[in-house]
């Protein structure tokens, strides 16, 4: 309401009551202005009234809400059902125009301010989580691997004698088939081990460049956030390689924005050598439904230069779910997940090393990984290869979900090449391991039912394991132990969990 309005109402009702009423809303607006004034996460999160009041008022500035609106195009904002249309706030013309995701529509100015406020707060973010220098940055409605995909693209025009790109292996199919759908040959460079870590290896990355020659290799696609007891790769060494004969280095940062670490990691990179881009997912980092990632860089035109590359327009759910989400928990409410997150890593640490060791194993030591731990499972496999992925389809009927059992000798098949030992980013790892990762939002409650129901699951396994062993001497007729709850479900473990493999 306007002034025009309030006084009218005066008319109706107490001006005292209705000048109260324009204070409570100046409220609302004065927190409004700000954001559009100053682009940046406001410290404390607006509350639902405040967001809907917001959201409502960039909603009526599209075109497909003007009370006289004639439509006569075959794309004007019509929706069949209320219920799509109440789920969008009435978004409906979605974000970009054809020839770029970033660039303002006429028909829809309220959902293109709603583009521009959230990119402008995940920058802000992006800074507050450790890269302080990253000049641009655009949410895209697509997951990290297509993100990848666009990416590439963009450097194809850039470097059209290009056919390779340098990957230190990481076994996760998205990555690895973002630069296959791009239409490139994928370069694996396999990891060397350091004590129980896995480790980019250098001299072969610069050794590759040097056969394959620089002009022939669109960039190096290094990798921060991955499963222990692969590490982070090693950005800044990288980022010099790449500095130093002129490539390209994009990073695959998937859920690297709640890691300190890894983002540090992208900025020393970015200081002492080359970084062009780093992709970060949305649902991993912010919690929001699956479907959009950041690309960011240090160098605005070529971050504008992969918007235009994105053909059309795009869904704008992405860009509202990372929108409500920032502005209700503000910026004082991420950086508290973020050190939540870094606390249940610890706990998490503790409680898994004093479980392995119960059962004569051990928690690998990867220090370098901020976010995922493993823990060897050799007593299980050296008795009976099965009882290892017995173990994880154990936990998966129990709802344990996450969490990666690594079998040793695993073949995998992706886009026509074929890994030895994959799950482990290695062709021989020394030991099969079970994967667990402390992610933002994860509570005290979820670890301590996660160690409870592995310790019962490795109980179960254990006693069947024995039961097999202990053949000599055993009368068939004299069993009289209880089939207990765990044994019986063992039975129904016949599973195997290829979805660990798929996880992304």
């Amino acid at each position: 309401m306007n002034r025009e309005l309030f006084a009218a109402g005066e008319r109706l009702v107490s001006p005292a009551y209705v000048r109260q009423g324009c204070e409570a809303r100046r409220s609302h607006e004065h927190l409004m202005r700000l954001l559009l004034e100053k682009g940046k996460c406001p410290e404390d999160g607006w509350d639902e009234s405040t967001l809907e009041l917001f959201l409502h008022e960039l909603a009526i500035m599209d075109s497909n809400n003007f009370l006289g609106n004639c439509g006569v195009g075959e794309r004007e904002g019509r929706v069949a059902s209320a219920l799509v249309a109440r789920r969008h706030y009435r978004f409906i013309h979605g974000i970009g125009r054809s020839g770029d995701i970033s660039a303002v529509q006429p028909k829809a100015a309220g959902s293109s301010l709603l583009n521009k406020i959230t990119n402008s707060l995940v920058l802000d973010i992006i800074k507050l989580a450790g890269v302080h220098t990253v000049t641009s940055c655009f949410v895209v409605p697509m997951a990290t691997g297509m993100s990848l995909t666009l990416c590439f693209l963009t450097l194809r025009h850039r470097r059209p004698k290009a056919k390779y790109i340098i990957w230190p292996r990481i076994d996760q199919k998205s990555c690895f088939k973002s630069m296959i759908t791009a239409g490139f040959e994928p370069v694996v460079i396999e990891n060397i081990l350091e004590g129980d870590e896995l480790r980019t290896d250098l001299k072969a990355v610069e050794a590759k460049v040097q056969e394959l020659g620089p002009d022939h290799v669109l960039c190096v696609h290094s990798t921060t956030s991955c499963f222990a007891p692969r590490v982070p790769d090693r950005l800044e060494e990288l980022a010099v390689i790449c500095a130093n004969y002129g490539i390209p280095h994009i990073v695959n940062n998937a859920y690297g924005v709640q890691s300190s670490k890894c983002m540090h990691l992208i900025q020393q990179g970015a200081r002492v050598g080359r970084v062009d881009a780093f992709v970060q997912s949305l649902d991993k980092n912010f919690m929001v439904p699956v479907g959009g990632a950041i690309i960011a860089g240090f160098n605005d035109s070529f971050i504008q230069e992969i918007s235009k590359m994105y053909p059309g327009r795009a869904s704008a759910s992405p860009s509202l779910d990372v929108l409500i989400t920032l502005l209700s928990l503000g910026s004082n409410g991420y950086k508290k997940l973020l050190k939540e997150r870094k606390e249940m890593f610890s706990y998490l640490s503790n409680q898994l090393k004093k479980l392995s060791e119960a059962y004569n194993e051990k928690l690998l030591h990867t220090p370098h990984n901020p976010i995922s731990l493993a823990m060897t499972l050799k007593t299980l496999d050296k008795h009976c290869s099965k009882a290892v992925t017995q173990l994880g389809s154990m936990l998966f009927t129990r709802q344990v979900s996450g969490a990666r059992v690594v079998p040793l000798g695993s073949m995998q098949t992706v886009s026509g090449y074929t890994f030895r030992g994959f799950m482990s980013h290695t062709n021989n790892y020394p030991c099969a391991y079970l994967n667990a990762a402390s992610a933002i939002g994860m509570k005290t409650q979820d670890v301590d039912l996660f160690i409870k129901r592995l310790d019962k699951c490795l109980k179960t396994v254990r006693k069947e394991q024995n039961k097999e062993s202990d053949v000599s001497g055993v009368d068939n007729n004299d069993k009289t132990e209880d089939v207990d709850i765990e044994e019986m479900a063992l039975k129904l473990d016949t599973v195997r969990l290829d979805t660990c493999q798929d996880s992304s």
